[in-house]
């Protein structure tokens, strides 16, 4: 497959989580928890498609997607957004910013697997 994944998330064990049922699923996958470090790499080099958590120290994952929606380089990319908070306005100003998909946390491994695969075509 050979399509890299952008994992933006501060609680590890949710990112290595993710970065192994990926890999194993033939995607290569960079991890960062810093939301202002991830923009610079979106524009420097970016993904195919970029996992995203909601709740980030410094800037938040709505931040991260108006920048990228702002973008021409980076405004098809496909979002997926994850939260722990499932609330309706969350998803609604998500929606908004033109995400792809969202999430709530707890997920399970295979909705991931299945929401990648369907946001890249695969």
């Amino acid at each position: 497959m050979d399509k890299r994944v952008l994992v933006v998330e501060d609680e590890p064990n949710i990112s290595e989580a993710i970065r192994f049922i990926l890999t194993r699923n033939g995607w290569h996958v960079d991890v960062t928890a810093d939301g202002v470090a991830a923009i610079g790499d979106l524009q420097a080099n970016p993904p195919d498609l970029l996992i995203l958590d909601l709740m980030l120290p410094g800037v938040s994952g709505f931040d991260i997607l108006k920048a990228l929606r702002a973008d021409p380089a980076t405004q098809a990319m496909p979002v997926l957004m994850l939260t722990a908070k499932g609330q309706t306005a969350d998803r609604e100003e998500a929606q908004r910013l033109g995400v792809t998909r969202f999430m709530t946390k707890p997920f399970a491994n295979s909705d991931v697997v299945a929401a990648v695969r369907e946001m890249a075509g695969s």
